[in-house]
């Protein structure tokens, strides 16, 4: 008797474990469930910003935007602190990063990463006026740089044993060598391009060399379904013009890879 009990009891535990994998979310369902995408981002011009109207805009926010209509659910995009971006999703604050996210290996082993998007680099931003003095890396070995926490900009800089400071954001690295509080920054391409030089905020600082080449990717939890998806999307977006037409309004479309 005691052994059959034993027997009816494993065969129930067994059936409980089961059930539970047979009805476990995907994470396509987990969001469809509860009707929207929570994307991490930070203030990353022009993939990720804030217009005059405080909504925020960039060709990442936008793409975002279209595929969460592609979905069919809402979209809401969420500042996050950049260092703490795999603790984020893994405790399911946000569902994906799509932030200019260059796909290191450490995010591919961290993360399901979409196909890649665009082409980027990680450069020097210095003042202009001191940029004729500093032709390659090795003449940049007694500068003290301002670094995104946790971004590519800080893995470069870490690789070359140089000085740095590393702070919240992307747009801070620019800010400390504007105040003259570092003496240069390390950021990504499409950002310089877009925030530094004439015409800009930072009308005294420009960009030089590259450090590195890279490419953009948007990270879900790991074995999500829902990066296949935006590959699908991606490449959809891709064939019939829509990607494009969002790059030219951020004028990023010399980045974008085909789908």
């Amino acid at each position: 008797m005691k052994k059959l009990m034993k027997a009816v009891s494993l065969l129930m535990a067994v059936m409980m474990l089961l059930g539970s994998v047979a009805f476990a979310e995907t994470d396509m369902e987990y969001v469809k469930n509860k009707g929207k995408l929570i994307v991490g981002i930070t203030d990353f011009a022009p993939m990720d910003y804030k217009d005059e109207n405080g909504e925020w805009v960039g060709f990442d926010a936008d793409m975002a935007k279209a595929f969460g209509a592609y979905l069919g659910v809402e979209v809401e995009l969420v500042e996050i602190d950049w260092d703490n971006k795999i603790l984020e999703l893994d405790g399911k604050t946000i569902d994906c990063v799509w932030n200019g996210m260059t796909l290191t290996d450490e995010v591919k082993s961290a993360m399901e990463t979409s196909n890649a998007y665009a082409n980027n680099a990680q450069v020097v931003v210095l003042p202009t006026a001191k940029a004729n003095d500093y032709a390659d890396a090795a003449a940049l070995s007694g500068l003290t740089f301002a670094v995104e926490a946790g971004s590519a900009g800080e893995a470069e800089v870490a690789a070359l044993g140089y000085n740095m400071t590393s702070v919240h954001s992307q747009a801070d690295t620019l800010l400390e060598v504007k105040a003259g509080t570092s003496d240069a920054a390390v950021i990504d391409a499409l950002m310089a391009a877009a925030m530094v030089g004439e015409g800009t905020d930072y009308a005294d600082l420009t960009y030089t060399l590259a450090l590195n080449s890279e490419e953009y990717g948007v990270g879900f939890r790991k074995g999500s379904d829902l990066a296949a998806a935006l590959n699908e999307f991606m490449a959809a977006a891709y064939a019939d013009g829509t990607m494009m037409a969002i790059a030219e309004t951020y004028g990023v479309q010399a980045a974008i890879i085909p789908q």
